[in-house]
Parts: C-alpha cells; structure tokens; sequence
C-alpha cells in the first residue's frame, strides 16, 4: 500500500493559533529571582536569538545582535502581567549579575 505524505491530528485544515507576547516568552527558561526584595522574571536568550539590537540599562552599552543576554520584568507588578512583560528590560549577563 503506498504510503500517505498527508500531515496528521490537524483535522479539518484548521490551524492552531499563534502564541502571544507573554506565552512566546514565558515559553523559555524563564525563572524567578529576588532583587532587592522584588521578584523578577528573567529569561536568558541565546545568542541565536538575538536579533536586534538592545540598550542595557545597567552599563547604558549596546547589546548587539547576536549577543547572549538576559531580559527581566518585575514579577510581582501591581499593574498586571501584560504592564510587567511591556516593561521589560535587556540586560548584559554580566550587568545583570552585579545589579
């Protein structure tokens, strides 16, 4: 019997909906770490996925693309997730560190 190239488990052509901002990056290796007595979300992101360039606010440097760094959001915001997550900031792996 030939075999059937036809994709499966997708019934009736319908296609799954993208994720949005906050479910795209809480996808990750996100985790929660206290600064100061603030929790913080920070998700480190590869050197392959960065893509544009950022300003540090730690050194006030550029991160270039194609530069392994971290983006952090207050975790514990009064404003609601999608304020914290519009918030969010690039760091230098380094400058976070030290902040």
């Amino acid at each position: 019997m030939p075999r059937s190239n036809r994709p499966r488990g997708r019934h009736g052509g319908q296609r799954d909906e993208e994720p949005d901002g906050l479910e795209r990056l809480l996808a990750g290796w996100r985790r929660i770490e206290v600064r100061r007595g603030i929790e913080w979300n920070v998700q480190p992101v590869s050197s392959v996925q960065a893509q544009k360039s950022y300003l540090c606010p730690g050194c006030g440097r550029d991160i270039p693309p194609g530069v392994a760094h971290v983006v952090a959001w207050r975790a514990d915001g009064v404003l609601g997730d999608a304020a914290d997550l519009a918030a969010r900031r690039h760091w230098h792996e380094s400058c976070w560190r030290i902040a």
